[in-house]
């Protein structure tokens, strides 16, 4: 049966999003959007859901109200799941509930779902609080956008010592001031403005009544942008914490799959980075190349996993083929210490380990090691080096090089979102040669190039794109390589 959901999306940082929203997210079939929502919340659709940009951008709507109304209504008699997915709250100032009385006037089933409304939310991340004891007892919130025509009693709002909060109101930043100024309100009242607060692109300026305007205009802040009015302004420096993160102002797109992102991207956010999920490549799992020597896993002598992905589509043939772990006699060695970790959470400790995520470091450990007659398996994706195979049958270790996986190029959906990016960790030569591909080469060059190993260097080198090669070949290692040359950038 057909539903609508109104999807409140926040105000831009992706860890505001709701788990009611990404629920129902999920079971869309069609979804319309504005350009308002952060950047990754298309990727919580599934794959085949239908994408809709409805625009939403200041005098250059790409769909009226009206005509967004009547796709809801069309989608969803067409038997679509349909999620209208907004920024912010759908309720506050932002016509969710003309969406839904169209939705109701066709007898169409919906469910709203609420959202973190930037009036308080970006407040928080520009370090004011919409309340404080002894400054502010409550608040207003009104729309900006027709300051100048609105029905506003502005005499009651210079009385209140309540906080005062404009959205949508940068345009009419004059007729906001004039009118408060006119009707008691002192010019050296503070105020505040915040532009893209919860995201990267955060900025704002702090001042009075009086000189607000100058402010905005000398600093360049557009729209989409908050007016604060209030005492609570005056506590932004003390109470200021997003800004101060060591990454704040850093948007980083991560190029790995999806199901490898979630590491990175919650480091990432936790030093105060906005994230843009583009996942350059996709893991297409041909671990049926195992059946041929399934029957023989017990006469091995060594297992060598180079990856995450390795040990768990490997570990998952095993369950899949009901193959007890505990017949393999054989010794396992990895490759960095992600790998590492992806073994030990399936019980097993691996004998062998190169510390650095390449294949020179694992070669290195095995040197020490009598390989000749060894019988080694190596369950591997089909585009990596064979600089370990080629060692062993130097040693004359019988070897059985499996291609278990093969990396491809991802289905891009979510490439608007890169003009946002001013920063690029790549793992790996695919994402390199993939991303290069799907976005142009001068778009990469004009970010900053992130190689989280020295393989990965090379290939951006070798495209002439400038990079920064992190000592450490890890994804801890590309982390603080990325927050010591953002700290000297930003000193």
């Amino acid at each position: 049966m057909s539903k609508a959901y109104i999807i409140g999306a926040g105000p831009g940082d992706e860890g505001l999003l709701t788990l009611k929203a990404v629920k129902v997210m999920k079971e869309c079939t069609a979804v319309l959007y504005d350009r308002l929502i952060g950047n990754n919340v298309l990727s919580y659709l599934n794959e085949d859901c239908e994408v809709y940009f409805c625009g939403k951008e200041p005098g250059c709507h790409y769909k009226t109200q009206d005509e967004i109304n009547a796709m809801l209504v069309e989608l969803a008699k067409k038997g679509h799941t349909v999620g209208r997915i907004k920024g912010g709250d759908p309720y506050v100032f932002g016509r969710g509930g003309e969406e839904v009385l169209a939705l109701e006037e066709e007898n169409i089933p919906f469910e709203v779902i609420p959202g973190v409304t930037s009036a308080v939310a970006v407040m928080s991340y520009a370090g004011i609080p919409i309340t404080h004891r002894g400054l502010s007892q409550g608040f207003h919130v009104l729309t900006g956008m027709s300051a100048a025509t609105l029905n506003i009693q502005w005499e009651v709002l210079t009385k209140s010592q309540n906080t005062i909060v404009f959205l949508m109101g940068l345009e009419n930043l004059g007729d906001i001031v004039k009118n408060l100024v006119e009707n008691g309100k002192p010019k050296d009242t503070p105020c505040g403005v915040i532009m893209r607060g919860t995201t990267a692109k955060q900025k704002k300026v702090i001042g009075t009544l009086e000189n607000i305007e100058e402010l905005v205009k000398n600093n360049g802040l557009k729209s989409p942008s908050i007016i604060v009015v209030g005492k609570v302004v005056t506590l932004n420096d003390k109470l200021n914490w997003f800004e101060k993160l060591p990454l704040f102002g850093a948007n980083v797109c991560v190029t790995r799959t999806k199901e490898q992102a979630g590491s990175m991207k919650a480091k990432l956010r936790s030093f105060g980075a906005e994230v843009t999920e583009i996942p350059a490549i996709k893991i297409v799992n041909t671990s049926d190349n195992l059946n041929t020597y399934k029957d023989e896993f017990d006469s091995f002598d060594y297992i060598i996993l180079t990856s995450v992905n390795g040990v768990n589509i490997f570990f998952d043939y095993l369950k899949d083929n009901n193959i007890d772990v505990r017949k393999i006699k054989a010794e396992f060695a990895v490759i960095g210490k992600a790998t590492l970790k992806a073994l030990s959470e399936r019980g097993i400790v691996a004998s062998v380990m190169a510390d650095e995520f390449v294949a020179e470091g694992l070669v290195k450990q095995l040197e020490s090691h009598e390989l000749k007659s060894k019988k080694v398996l190596m369950p591997i994706s089909k585009n990596s080096r064979n600089l370990v195979g080629e060692f062993l049958k130097e040693q004359d270790a019988e070897v059985y090089r499996i291609h278990t996986y093969e990396t491809q190029k991802a289905d891009f959906r979510n490439l608007n979102a890169f003009d946002s990016v001013n920063t690029i960790i790549f793992t790996s030569p695919s994402t390199v040669n993939n991303l290069i591909e799907a976005v142009g080469i001068d778009k990469v060059k004009d970010k900053l190039c992130i190689a989280i190993g020295p393989i990965t260097y090379k290939a951006l080198k070798d495209k002439a794109v400038d990079a920064v090669l992190s000592e450490v070949h890890s994804e801890d290692g590309a982390i603080d390589k990325l927050i010591k040359v953002w700290g000297d950038r930003n000193v």
